[in-house]
């Protein structure tokens, strides 16, 4: 499993926006792609769905920006990661469903479902009728982000004045 660069700068940048050392003055995208040497229009698109779902406030205007809009307490990681990971298939036997209520049963809330092989044929190993190894596949990935969700922002900010030091140099 691994999550992609898209969910890695998520977290990133709600990290800087918890440790910011002057909370009241709000930060910017460009500061945050210059601390972590990443791409400002790829987190150009991250920050703006981040502010769709409730966990940054952009403030418009001659001294606009951006913060939290929950207390790091709040966020929390499993929650986050479900939310912005765009794909779970770790193999082919699994499908992100279309729609909330398309979840398996033993997903305890992962955004994905095996796949009925009664109902789709298309699936390309000629074992996946009969397959267990998607089982142990699925069984992974939902003790992956049980994990997750056992944590917040606030769990991973706890070394707060450190991080600051790495994120805010002059």
């Amino acid at each position: 499993m691994r999550l992609t660069n898209y969910s890695d700068y998520a977290l990133r940048s709600l990290i800087y926006l918890a440790v910011k050392p002057e909370p009241s003055i709000l930060a910017n995208i460009s500061d945050i792609a210059h601390s972590y040497g990443i791409s400002k229009s790829h987190l150009t698109k991250i920050i703006h769905q981040l502010g769709q779902l409730g966990y940054i406030e952009s403030v418009r205007g001659k001294n606009g920006g951006i913060r939290l809009a929950r207390a790091p307490k709040d966020i929390n990681l499993g929650v986050l990661i479900k939310q912005i990971e765009p794909d779970f298939d770790l193999v082919e036997c699994f499908a992100t469903p279309v729609n909330s209520g398309d979840r398996h049963p033993r997903s305890t809330g992962l955004p994905i479902t095996l796949i009925d092989e009664e109902v789709d044929k298309s699936i390309g190993c000629v074992i996946s009728p009969v397959c267990q190894l998607k089982g142990v596949f699925f069984e992974a990935l939902t003790a992956f982000v049980n994990v997750l969700e056992r944590y917040t922002l606030a769990d991973v900010i706890t070394n707060e004045d450190e991080l600051a030091t790495f994120l805010f140099r002059s």
